[in-house]
């Protein structure tokens, strides 16, 4: 299948695009849309992820559940939304344990989190699309399949990658990592419901730098700036 991402990835999962769960999620996505349904985010940004952040350049590896399902926010980077768009509640707070972490005050009104993921930072969701208005509504047709092949993969192919879990969902995804061969950090969700039961105060933004220098990469600069 002639799928659009970085070639890079294309030929590390080019398997994983054969595979039969692949083809029921583009069965179901043109399924969505003959039915007149929107999908998040916009179909060129759905591998925005993967083809912002190349196989090769990948140290750290952020995952989020689904797209955000409102208008205009998802852009196919996990936990960013679209230049312009306020930042949801889960992303401010993780800007406060940035600016707690390291010192770094974070910008109010801006939630574009490209620059991470152009330095290195795989800000991967276990579903790539959702119908708007209705969270997790496309977790069930083959994407955690394709997402999971996509962390088993990083695991394999390389070394050193620091693995960031927040939340239960995504703290069974370690079960995937090769942990004698890469860094697992793990916390509760960013989110209102669970922040201050863990996610405050982890320390994920210097930990992760400080495992990659001692591993000889270089740091993160997780400084954002409103344009």
């Amino acid at each position: 299948m002639d799928v659009q991402i970085h070639p890079s990835w294309k030929k590390i999962l080019q398997d994983c695009f054969e595979k039969k769960y692949f083809h029921q999620i583009v069965t179901f996505l043109k399924t969505e849309k003959a039915l007149g349904k929107t999908i998040y985010p916009p179909g060129p940004l759905i591998f925005n992820a993967f083809n912002t952040t190349p196989f090769d350049k990948v140290n750290v590896v952020i995952l989020g559940q689904d797209p955000y399902h409102g208008a205009d926010q998802a852009h196919g980077l996990s936990f960013s939304v679209q230049t312009g768009v306020k930042p949801p509640p889960s992303l401010v707070n993780i800007f406060k344990e940035v600016e707690s972490d390291i010192g770094i005050k974070m910008p109010k009104k801006f939630g574009n989190l490209t620059k991470w993921a152009e330095q290195g930072v795989l800000l991967l969701n276990a579903s790539l699309t959702v119908r708007a208005g209705e969270p997790m509504s496309h977790s069930k047709f083959g994407w955690a399949e394709f997402t999971d092949a996509v962390i088993e993969k990083l695991s394999e192919e390389k070394e050193n990658i620091v693995f960031i879990f927040w939340g239960k969902f995504a703290q069974e995804k370690q079960v995937l990592v090769d942990v004698t061969r890469h860094f697992v950090l793990k916390t509760a969700h960013p989110s209102p419901f669970s922040a201050d039961k863990g996610f405050f105060g982890c320390k994920h933004f210097s930990r992760t730098n400080e495992i990659l220098m001692k591993c000889g990469k270089s740091p993160i600069d997780w400084k954002l700036m409103e344009p």
